[in-house]
């Protein structure tokens, strides 16, 4: 087991707890137990996005963005928002010429039939590239910086079906 964070005792006490005299790793990631006894891992709970009080883990939205076929990549960001909290933004890189050209209208159809109304993305922003670390792990953070700066440039509402709270 790691000793903890580089220079970061805070952030060490958090994950390396210490319960009934055992030191153990408690990561921050959420899982479901299925009735068949499987675990079904839902994402890193520091990356999940609350909308009007429901729980969107950015890794289900990005894998149904991502099973489209003009979509390369996406990646799924809360943005603030003065009503809900936060509102899902998908940042899509877009795939091929070939798999032509996509709507943020085809794309909300495209998630929402596969997805909960509330994990539609409400905003989408079409990028060059998403932005990834040279490992290919997602950068979160500057997906959020471009999804906030975009909010006027690119950036697009995806109707939803009322004006009310997610459900």
């Amino acid at each position: 087991m790691p000793l903890g964070y580089y220079k970061d005792p805070e952030k060490t006490a958090q994950t390396f707890r210490v319960v009934d005299g055992e030191r153990v790793s408690v990561p921050g990631d959420w899982a479901a137990v299925e009735a068949d006894g499987t675990i079904r891992l839902l994402g890193r709970g520091s990356l999940c996005i609350n909308t009007a009080g429901e729980k969107v883990f950015p890794e289900e939205v990005e894998a149904v963005l991502a099973s489209h076929p003009a979509v390369r990549d996406a990646l799924v960001v809360g943005v603030p928002d003065h009503r809900f909290g936060e509102v899902v933004c998908a940042l899509v890189e877009l795939g091929e010429a070939g798999a032509g050209p996509v709507s943020q209208d085809e794309l909300a159809k495209w998630a929402r039939a596969r997805l909960a109304g509330y994990k539609v993305p409400r905003r989408v922003v079409v990028v060059p590239s998403v932005p990834r670390a040279p490992n290919g792990k997602a950068d979160y953070r500057t997906a959020r910086q471009l999804a906030s700066g975009a909010s006027g440039t690119g950036a697009q509402s995806v109707p939803s079906p009322s004006d009310e709270a997610p459900r």
